[in-house]
């Protein structure tokens, strides 16, 4: 670097309060495809804001830095800044956050933004998480509201699930399984295709864009258009790192989030022909009548209150929705 270029990148890394060779590290959770991922277009544009105003960022392919509890340790320890990461991690630390699967509360990604942002939910999670050393940023939108996914057989209705057991993420999915009739097997995203072609589970919960994405069109055969909830997943960051930072450069990384989150959302926006690449791809897909989802809505209603959430909690969500 040149001396008058290093002077300058140094000096405006001082006015940040961080030394010129900082580093914030932002561990992906997919594929570095801006076209497919909406959490990498996130996570990239986030990057890119703090680059452009003077603060080293470098993206770290998925499994660079560990799984995801990996990652939540060293978030929470302070030795990795950013990491794009699943529910369970902040859920871990504030049992509120896994509202955002209750199914059928939110219509929308924008009813949740409201929830989270007006109806003080973000607040709420990050007084629970912080003082643990982490910090949610944002919720990220992974594609259009999560559906069945099967290899064996239509889905369309109810009582089809009772032949079918599925991947289940944590606790709270393997009760909405349970309230469809269906069963649930937590099994890790890395073991997905393995069980799903050795019949360890027969299908999984997940936005439309998953099998596309990760190769599972070999195999997952059929998709039902349920809308159960948003396809989320968060950004967290290392409290200490972020309470590290100088004024201006705390300003700046909210400002990258605040742009990543606006383009995480215009990019969901533009996901609308997901269904006919599903079809494309060889994956039949069901909509739901309107009799066969208000089955899955009245029976999915029973974890509410028989979930990993208090009723307190559900409570809370319930009124930030405005219901």
């Amino acid at each position: 670097m040149k001396p008058m270029k290093f002077l300058a990148v140094a000096v405006l890394a001082l006015a940040l309060g961080r030394p010129a060779s900082a580093e914030v590290k932002i561990a992906l959770d997919g594929p570095a495809d801006l076209e497919s991922s909406g959490t990498y277009v996130w996570a990239h544009t986030f990057a890119e804001h703090l680059k452009a105003n003077g603060i080293a960022a470098v993206e770290y392919e998925r499994g660079a830095l560990g799984e995801e509890a990996d990652r939540l340790d060293q978030v929470s320890q302070g030795l990795l800044e950013i990491s794009m990461s699943d529910v369970k991690s902040a859920g871990r630390l504030a049992n509120i956050t896994y509202g955002v699967y209750l199914p059928y509360l939110f219509d929308s990604v924008a009813t949740l933004d409201v929830a989270l942002d007006q109806g003080g939910i973000m607040k709420k999670i990050n007084a629970a998480t912080t003082p643990q050393g982490v910090r949610v940023l944002a919720f990220t939108a992974l594609g259009l509201p999560a559906g069945i996914f099967n290899t064996k057989q239509v889905v369309e209705s109810i009582d089809d699930m009772s032949a079918l057991r599925m991947r289940a993420l944590d606790e709270m999915q393997i009760k909405l399984y349970e309230a469809w009739g269906s069963t649930g097997t937590m099994v890790s995203w890395s073991e997905v295709p393995n069980a799903l072609q050795t019949g360890v589970a027969d299908g999984y919960l997940n936005p439309p864009f998953v099998p596309l994405v990760y190769g599972h069109t070999d195999f997952i055969k059929h998709f039902t258009d349920a809308s159960v909830t948003p396809s989320m997943r968060i950004v967290i960051a290392s409290e200490d790192w972020y309470q590290g930072l100088s004024e201006a450069a705390r300003a700046v990384v909210d400002e990258a989030s605040a742009k990543a989150t606006a383009a995480n959302r215009q990019w969901l926006e533009e996901r609308n022909d997901i269904l006919v690449q599903l079809e494309e791809a060889g994956i039949a897909v069901v909509r739901l009548s309107a009799e066969a989802r208000e089955a899955f809505v009245q029976a999915s209603m029973k974890t509410y209150t028989d979930g990993v959430l208090s009723e307190d909690e559900v409570a809370v969500w319930l009124a930030a929705v405005g219901r």
